[in-house]
């Protein structure tokens, strides 16, 4: 007699033989993208509930928080978000008068974003809210740990590049 158990799971799995193994549960990217979500949803609903912000538009203001005179272009590149996206958020942000845009110096074609007063406001608030998070979550890692982790992390950014190469 067989494990209903053992077949309810058989059926969820391909024969080994017909196609390639691949378990999401072990797959690194995966598990990151996983992780990242969970962390960027929990963070998201504080400030979400509070401010109304979306994970899309506090990013922006955390970057524009941090570099100043920005184009879309350029916090779509920091962000890794998608420029439609980013385009956007911007707009809401824009609409909202939590960030400003501006032309950039002499270039008029060149217009850049950066914190209203307002968006300061919302950023001096959010940004301890997402700090205290990320303390939080690696509370459980010794301070070699987290070293390790941020070594680690640094690793794999740089290995980004080799992933496109041909074998």
């Amino acid at each position: 007699m067989t494990d209903p158990a053992q077949d309810e799971h058989a059926s969820d799995e391909h024969p080994s033989h017909a196609h390639a193994v691949l378990e999401l549960e072990h797959f690194l990217p995966y598990r990151l993208s996983i992780l990242s979500n969970r962390v960027s949803q929990t963070i998201a609903q504080l400030y979400e509930r509070r401010f109304g912000l979306a994970i899309t538009e506090w990013r922006i203001m955390a970057v524009l928080g941090r570099y100043k005179d920005l184009s879309a272009g350029e916090v779509a590149e920091r962000t890794a978000m998608d420029k439609v996206a980013v385009s956007r958020a911007v707009a809401r942000l824009l609409e909202r008068g939590l960030i400003a845009r501006e032309t950039h110096g002499h270039d008029r074609r060149r217009s850049v974003l950066a914190l209203s007063e307002v968006g300061y406001s919302v950023y001096d608030e959010v940004a301890p809210m997402a700090l205290e998070c990320e303390r939080r979550l690696l509370t459980h890692l010794s301070a070699e740990e987290k070293a390790q982790l941020d070594a680690l992390m640094g690793k794999l950014t740089e290995g980004i590049a080799h992933m496109a190469e041909p074998h």
